[in-house]
C-alpha cells in the first residue's frame, strides 16, 4: 500500500559498509554559507549525495539558521523539502532571510514510517536540491536504505536528530552536535571522513529580521497585517499535502 514503510530485508551488500568509500577523497560539498565551517568539512560543504545528522538537545537551537544558506540557493525547476518539522516554520522569517518560498516544500508526517517514505519519494524524484528530514525513530536499517537512495540520487539529506542518538551507529558520513552559544552555535564534528577534529567549531548566526528567527515557529496569525507575498508563503507553508496522501507527486500549497 502507498505510503507504508517496506519490510523487506536489507542485501548483505547493503548493510556492510565498505571502508574504500570512507578512504576516497570526498567530493565536493554544497557551501554551507559559514567560512569556519566549510573549512573542517571533507569536500568543503554538505556532503552530496549523502547523509548528515544534526544532532540537537532541544529544537530551535539554532538548526534552521544554520540551514538557511542551503534552503536560499534552491534553484527554479528544484526543490527543497522540509519533512515533518517538529513546528511550523514561520515563512515571513524564511522569505525575509531570502529563501524561495515558492519552491521550497513541507511535508507533515502521521510517524516516523511515513516521513522516511515521504524522504524516499523525494529523492526517487529527483527534483529536490535538499532535504531536511526530522527524525528520531530509526534503527540501522532504515537510514541504512536513506543513505543509499541518497546516493542514487545525488541529493543531501539533513536529518535532525536528537542528541541521544550520538552513541546510535549509524551510516551518516557527517554528524554534528549543535549546542546554542551567545549569538550563534557550537558544533562539534562527531563523525567525518577523515580524522576527527577535537576543538569545536563556534559560528555567529545572523537571525535576519529581529524578532522573527526561523529557528523560533510561530503560527500563522501571529503576523500582524501580512503583506500580500507574506500571505502567499504563509499558505504554501501552512498548507502543505501530507505524506501519506500518494506516493508520487510533491505539490506546495496544495489543498
Amino acid at each position: 500500500m502507498a505510503g507504508q514503510a517496506s519490510s523487506a530485508p536489507l542485501r548483505l551488500e547493503e548493510l556492510v559498509w565498505r571502508g574504500d568509500r570512507l578512504a576516497a577523497p570526498a567530493s565536493p560539498g554544497r557551501p554551507t554559507g559559514f567560512a569556519a565551517l566549510d573549512a573542517v568539512l571533507p569536500g568543503g560543504g554538505w556532503p552530496v549525495g549523502a547523509l548528515t545528522e544534526l544532532l540537537l538537545p532541544h529544537a530551535g537551537v539554532g538548526e534552521l539558521s544554520l540551514l538557511l544558506p542551503l534552503l536560499t540557493r534552491i534553484p527554479a525547476g528544484r526543490w527543497g523539502v522540509c519533512i515533518a518539522p517538529p513546528a511550523l516554520p514561520y515563512a515571513p522569517a524564511l522569505a525575509g532571510a531570502g529563501v524561495p518560498l515558492g519552491r521550497l516544500l513541507v511535508v507533515r508526517a502521521e510517524s516516523a514510517a511515513h516521513a522516511r517514505w515521504a524522504c524516499r519519494q523525494a529523492l526517487d524524484s529527483r527534483s529536490c536540491e535538499a532535504i531536511i528530514l526530522w527524525l528520531a525513530d530509526a534503527d540501522m536499517a532504515a537510514l541504512r536504505r536513506l543513505q543509499l537512495a541518497a546516493e542514487e540520487s545525488a541529493t543531501p539529506v539533513i536529518l535532525i536528530r536528537p542528541e541521544t542518538c550520538a552513541g546510535q551507529p549509524s551510516p551518516a558520513v557527517l554528524r554534528l552536535a549543535l549546542a546554542a552559544r551567545p549569538g550563534g552555535l557550537q558544533i562539534r564534528l562527531l563523525k567525518r571522513r577523515g580524522p576527527l577534529l577535537a576543538a569545536p567549531v563556534d559560528l555567529d548566526l545572523p537571525w535576519g529580521a529581529p524578532g522573527a528567527r526561523p529557528d523560533q515557529p510561530r503560527a500563522s496569525q501571529d503576523a500582524s497585517t501580512p503583506s500580500p507575498s507574506s500571505v502567499t508563503a504563509l499558505h504554501a507553508l501552512v498548507r502543505p499535502r501530507p505524506a501519506r496522501s500518494g506516493p508520487a507527486g510533491l505539490h506546495a500549497g496544495t489543498r
